[in-house]
Formats: C-alpha cells, structure tokens, sequence
C-alpha cells in the first residue's frame, strides 16, 4: 500500500561513492547528508528540517524507559487458524518477519521506569508485517493492560500500524473489542493511558486502541487514519485537503490532543504523567532549572 511507504532515497552516482551505508544517511525530505553517528544521538530525526525517520520498537523502549525493563508475554507466537495461503504460508511469514524485526510479533510489551514513574509500555514495531493486529498482538495488549491494573501503572502504547493482519481473518478484527474492554477497566479504576501515535498509524489499530488514550499524542507528520487517502478519495469522490490524514491535520480538527517532538516525548509524555497522577515535579524542573 503506497501510503505506508518510506521515501524512496535518490542518490546519484558519486553520491553512492561518497555514502558508505554504515557511515551516512541522506534526509529523505531535505537531502541533507548526515553523519549516522550524529543521527541516530539526535534520536533519528534530522537536524536540519526535524524530519522523523522511523525508528524500531527497541529504539522506543530506550528512549521512554530509564534503565532496566522486564518483557512481558515474549513467548507468545501467532498459529494459523485459516491455513493461509498467499504467495508464501502464514507461517512462513510469521518465520521471515521474526527473523527480520527480531520479535516475537509486531508489539513488545514491558514494564520499567520512565522519569522515575513506574510505568507499562506497549510499542509497536512496523517491521514485523507492516505492524498488523493479529491475535497476539491483541493479547499482548490486553496482558499488559490487566497488569497495569493490577500494579496500578500507567500504560503507554506507542502504536504503528497498517491495520488488522488479514491472514487472521475475523479473529484480528476481535482483537479490537478486546483491547477496548481491557482500557476501559483501566479508565473506570482511574489509572491514565496515554496512546502515542507514530507514522502511519493506520486501520483497525487507529479504530481501537490507538485513539483511546486518556491523553493522544502524535509525532509531526505521522500519517494517522482508518483508510487510506486513495480509498477514501474514491468513496466520496471528492479530492481531499492538503496533509490530510497527518498530526497537524488532525490536531487542528480536535482528533489529537497535541503535537511532539521525538527529541521531547519523554519529557512530556512524564510531565503528563505527574499531572494526572498528582505527583511533584522533579526538584530540577520545579527550581526552573529542567526543560521547557
């Protein structure tokens, strides 16, 4: 699906020669050259037009959790309830994503600190078949949220998607009705969820979870939807407005709640925490010395 699709880096001959793929990286939007090194301690995002490149379900943990975390559910795998066949088996699918995204399915649960606030994190990993809700992903999910309940942590899911996982069939689609339940226990006994989107957030994804947090926060420029530009466009008949579909989009039509930084989620994301939980800010921040 051509909306989900990373843009493609054009490189001339000599810029081939002179970009070591180990050493350089080329903006996709602005074609700047950039020192990987320098890249990836700017948490991926280009320094010089604060473009964000995608990032794994790794990188998300290292950057919300302060240190050592636990992983929950790890060893649950997807089985093959429809014999799906398309151009390969289902699970030899399932055996490819794995080996590439180095998961067990597309979300990875676990718990640790973030800003000192012991927290759960849920976070999606594209890679893994286009990060598809499948019924592994569902029960992660709704694991890791029955365990926020239980040691009454705040949960954060860090969503990106394409949508349900079509080789499931109906049983993707459930997963939607069981991860809205599990949030909304965690509504009624007062434990905060914050939703992250990322680009894309997409499909069943953006039609359950993704957009039931307490708080929504978004990446700039993240394609966040249920269907795509293409589909919608040919439904209504009718063109659709410019950055349709992105953060800034939807923040101006009240669908999130506010735009962050990569460089500054962390930051946020535990200032949110603080005023929903009722708990002081850091003596740093509170002498004026912490970010703004």
């Amino acid at each position: 699906m051509s909306w989900f699709r990373k843009p493609k880096q054009k490189l001339s001959g000599g810029e081939r020669r002179d970009l070591p793929s180990d050493v350089f990286d080329k903006c996709p939007r602005c074609g700047e050259i950039l020192y990987r090194a320098r890249l990836e301690q700017n948490m991926f995002v280009c320094p010089a037009c604060a473009f964000h490149n995608r990032i794994s379900a790794e990188e998300y943990i290292r950057l919300f959790i302060d240190d050592e975390y636990d992983e929950h559910s790890g060893d649950l795998r997807s089985g093959d309830p429809l014999d799906f066949v398309d151009l390969k088996p289902y699970p030899q699918r399932l055996e490819a994503a794995e080996r590439k995204a180095g998961g067990g399915d597309a979300v990875r649960a676990v718990s640790g600190d973030l800003d000192g606030i012991p927290v759960c994190l849920a976070v999606m990993d594209f890679e893994f078949i286009g990060g598809s809700m499948g019924s592994v992903v569902g029960e992660k999910i709704a694991r890791l949220a029955r365990h926020s309940l239980a040691e009454r942590r705040p949960l954060i899911i860090v969503s990106a998607s394409g949508g349900a996982r079509m080789m499931e069939g109906i049983l993707s689609l459930m997963q939607m009705a069981k991860t809205s339940v599990a949030l909304a226990q965690l509504h009624e006994a007062g434990i905060p969820y914050i939703s992250v989107l990322t680009d894309p957030t997409t499909g069943g994804v953006t039609a359950s979870y993704a957009m039931l947090g307490d708080v929504n926060i978004a990446e700039p420029e993240a394609l966040i939807g249920f269907a795509g530009p293409r589909v919608i466009e040919q439904t209504i008949k009718q063109e659709l407005p410019e950055g349709f579909q992105r953060s800034e989009f939807l923040l101006e039509h009240g669908m999130i709640d506010f735009i962050v930084d990569r460089r500054e989620l962390k930051f946020e994301v535990a200032r949110v925490l603080r005023h929903m939980l009722g708990l002081p800010a850091p003596v740093e921040q509170a002498n004026g010395n912490g970010a703004a």
